[in-house]
């Protein structure tokens, strides 16, 4: 049983969790998610009057925040639950939802795994390096897969370029291709959007999803159902005759016949960069394609709904049941309370993969959503969050570095206040927190 899971088992014991009202107990699992977070050191080194004056100042800002909000803090030194205000209250956790979604991938997929875009072949190199046949582009769902100038230019240079793959087939001896080139996207289904649209294009989402997106889903002229696949072959077919390969026909989209051959494959950057190109802006687009290729991997379709039930299943395992229906948390139907979050957080943040998800944080003062928020405070630098925002929601959760040398774990939710007055009220909070 996880450190965590003991606590929330004991909490009918323990009177500070006690003042939670409506805590479900957490289940131990049979088979834990994580290694075993770090022991709780013995006495807190903070005094009571300190406690207090956290506990009050907390208090009072919820009050301005009024009954649709929740908070929890929980000191992962000491091992105790310092602030609990309607903190099992369920919220729609907005991007916050991209907490669940970030440390599936890492405990499904590991921190290292990449993701491939693969050249597939039907025919044979003939002599003069003449490739008889036709080449067939399988996405496997990399959301950095474009050109190089927009890598360049959107993830700071972190990414797949197509320029790459036509590179290696030329390595490969192939001059000229006589068939055609197909994009292949059949790992996902073909819906360009996710719950809250319907499944149908949505421009939050800041892209079209697809297993072969190009530049986030970019179809230029193409306007069949499966266009971002034949978007994508066509800008391979581009970039070999950049390369001096010459393809004679065009193409389109289809699915890679069996028996094809491999002819090469570029990867992905790790799980963990793309967490880190997901979290500190908070992508959209990124959640929900990871989310997909979740669903491709571990839930038997490459579905948003097959990723999600994913997400939920290695939740689960902590003993915590959000509702889960996306990656990104653009749906209202998601809903998780502050304990829940917390009680994540405090559960994998002396692991290796806490240590990695806390590190793809946004940093308060310095970068990501929170780069221009509590500058010049104590909170800037200490304080490692994870932003979420809807229309009438506005949430923060994440690591704050106490003043004491303890180690602070949160989630601030905020519904039916405006985005500015919420951000005002979590950043005094998160200052709080980071004086303590």
């Amino acid at each position: 049983m996880t450190a965590a899971v003991r606590a929330a088992v004991a909490r009918a014991e323990h009177p500070d969790l006690r003042a939670i009202p409506g805590v479900p107990t957490a289940r131990p699992s049979s088979a834990p998610l994580l290694a075993e977070g770090r022991p709780a050191r013995a006495g807190a080194a903070a005094t009571p009057v300190a406690t207090t004056a956290l506990q009050q100042h907390m208090a009072h800002e919820l009050d301005l925040a009024g009954t649709q909000s929740g908070a929890y803090v929980y000191d992962m030194t000491t091992g105790k639950p310092l602030f609990a205000e309607r903190a099992t209250q369920r919220h729609p956790p907005a991007s916050v939802e991209k907490l669940y979604t970030a440390i599936t991938a890492l405990e499904r997929m590991g921190p290292m795994a990449r993701l491939e875009t693969t050249v597939f072949g039907v025919g044979h190199l003939a002599p003069g390096g003449v490739w008889q046949g036709d080449l067939y582009l399988h996405g496997g769902g990399d959301p950095t897969f474009g050109n190089s100038s927009f890598i360049r230019g959107h993830y700071g240079g972190v990414g797949t370029s197509v320029s790459t793959l036509a590179a290696q087939l030329k390595a490969q001896g192939i001059r000229r291709v006589t068939g055609r080139v197909y994009g292949d996207e059949s790992y996902f289904d073909s819906l360009r959007g996710e719950p809250s649209s319907g499944y149908a294009w949505d421009p939050f989402l800041e892209g079209d999803l697809s297993a072969l997106a190009f530049n986030r889903g970019e179809t230029g002229k193409e306007s069949n159902p499966h266009a971002p696949a034949a978007y994508a072959a066509r800008q391979l077919r581009a970039a070999l005759r950049g390369a001096g390969v010459t393809v004679a026909q065009g193409g389109g989209a289809a699915t890679t016949p069996a028996g094809a051959v491999r002819l090469t494959v570029a990867l992905s950057p790790t799980i963990d960069q793309l967490l880190g190109l997901t979290l500190p802006p908070s992508d959209n687009f990124f959640a929900e394609t990871l989310l997909k290729g979740l669903g491709a991997r571990f839930g038997g379709a490459g579905t948003t709904a097959g990723g999600a039930k994913v997400a939920r299943e290695t939740i689960a395992e902590l003993g915590l049941h959000p509702t889960l229906v996306d990656g990104s948390g653009l749906s209202e139907e998601d809903k998780t309370s502050p304990y829940e979050v917390v009680t994540l957080l405090n559960e994998i943040a002396h692991t290796e993969l806490g240590t990695i998800l806390r590190g793809d944080l946004a940093v308060a003062g310095h970068t990501g959503t929170l780069a221009e928020r509590m500058r010049g405070t104590a909170a800037e630098g200490r304080c490692q969050a994870k932003t979420g925002t809807l229309t009438g929601v506005s949430n923060l959760a994440g690591y704050c570095a106490a003043a004491d040398g303890d180690e602070l774990a949160f989630a601030f939710f905020n519904d039916g206040i405006s985005t500015e007055t919420a951000h005002t009220l979590q950043d005094n909070m998160a200052i709080t927190l980071a004086d303590y």
